[in-house]
């Protein structure tokens, strides 16, 4: 495992606990990332800290 990979999955609170949309996030020192939670050993997008805060600030713009 390198630096960058991420080592603790975090589910958000705005998941579903009925098993629908479930997303988690993790962080390293240079990344953000995200995945399907139903889908752990699945792909993830990678983004930087800065290009997370912009699509989040996007979002609840």
């Amino acid at each position: 495992m390198t630096s960058n990979e991420p080592k603790r999955w975090t589910k958000s609170t705005y998941s579903s606990g009925a098993g629908g949309e479930c997303v988690e996030v993790a962080t390293t020192s240079a990344h953000v990332h995200v995945r399907d939670s139903k889908n752990p050993t699945g792909p993830h997008l990678t983004f930087t800290p800065e290009a997370w805060r912009a699509f989040i600030t996007a979002l609840a713009g």
